[in-house]
């Protein structure tokens, strides 16, 4: 069965642009509607629900971070990626913490879409690297604290740890990690169980929501 996706921007070029790109290299993807607004958007899904939603954050009427909540309120499970022109961390955190799944940039690879919605869909995060960047970034800042005891010291994140993280906060699997790295499959899966020990997590699900909170929190 194909993935059902509803779309969601005010400019028509954009809607269309992701439409095709979807057309194009996705069989497995259907667009099954569009909105140009927030009101739209519910509109749509009461006739025909989506299994993933794309909405554009700023929207007029009823913006995408709102018709997001709403969403969710209404069809609790719904997976929503936001797309953004910026960069901008409280944007971010608002719509985490409403239950959005993905957050991705509008200059970000076309492809990125494609991908963005295989793994919503599957349950998974999908967040742009310049965004995740910096929630893991706060999130490890924050739990290594600002003290210099040797215990604080010994469980710190080393530089490379902090990569494997963002791989992980980005949906990666300990395969892609190794290849993204260039490292063995077995270190990788080392720098893992190294960071869920370090941050006392013990299931990597926990870790990415944790990431998510604590990361942007302390932005």
């Amino acid at each position: 069965m194909s993935i059902k996706v509803i779309l969601a921007d005010d400019h028509n070029l954009v809607r269309e642009g992701l439409r095709l790109v979807i057309e194009r290299k996705a069989s497995d993807i259907e667009v099954v509607g569009e909105a140009s607004n927030g009101h739209d958007v519910l509109a749509v899904s009461l006739n025909n629900p989506a299994d993933v939603y794309v909405l554009d954050v700023a929207m007029p009427g009823l913006n995408g971070l709102e018709a997001a909540c709403q969403l969710i309120k209404k069809y609790p499970g719904s997976k929503i990626i936001m797309l953004s022109m910026y960069e901008d961390a409280a944007l971010v955190e608002r719509a985490f913490k409403y239950g959005v799944k993905g957050y991705l940039l509008k200059d970000n690879p076309s492809d990125d879409i494609i991908a963005a919605i295989r793994q919503v869909h599957e349950g998974k995060f999908f967040i742009a690297p310049q965004v995740s960047k910096f929630i893991v970034d706060g999130f490890v800042d924050k739990k290594n604290g600002t003290t210099d005891s040797a215990k604080n010291n010994r469980r710190k994140i080393t530089d490379k740890e902090k990569e494997v993280l963002q791989l992980i906060v980005d949906g990666n699997s300990t395969k892609e990690i190794a290849r993204h790295l260039g490292i063995s499959f077995n270190t990788a899966v080392t720098h893992r169980k190294n960071i869920m020990r370090k941050l006392s997590m013990k299931r990597q699900t926990a870790l990415i929501r944790f990431a998510l909170k604590q990361g942007l929190s302390s932005l």
